[in-house]
């Protein structure tokens, strides 16, 4: 287990299924370490990347926090969101977290979400 909470942040945005952001104390102590790389959200800022370390073994880029976000975002600071697809298994309240398409984005699909989404062939630029 990477993270357990009943805290997390939920975010919606245009096109997008949710993406929880879990508080930083909710991640177990250890399972993350820095990743390489950053990105830029538009409206949430610079990414920081972190990768999984669990049993001895990293797997990269699970997951990504806004250590210093926009106005406006300030509550994102301290929490990470995570990849559904580069962890072995995600769920809200219970019930199994399918991934957003393509790998970017990094949405939580449940069976009462319903898209369509970003992400999807044919979705680029909308």
């Amino acid at each position: 287990m990477v993270a357990r909470t009943t805290r997390a942040v939920r975010v919606c945005e245009t096109s997008h299924p949710p993406v929880y952001y879990v508080p930083a104390d909710d991640v177990v102590p250890g399972a993350l370490a820095p990743g390489g790389g950053t990105s830029w959200c538009e409206w949430k800022g610079a990414a920081s990347y972190w990768d999984a370390v669990v049993d001895g073994r990293r797997v990269p880029a699970v997951g990504w926090s806004y250590e210093d976000p926009t106005p406006g975002f300030e509550h994102l600071r301290g929490a990470v969101a995570f990849y559904p697809s580069r962890v072995d298994a995600a769920r809200v309240d219970g019930v199994a977290v399918r991934a957003q398409a393509g790998d970017f984005y990094g949405g939580w699909i449940t069976p009462e979400v319903v898209g369509p989404f970003k992400g999807e062939p044919g979705t680029l630029g909308w």
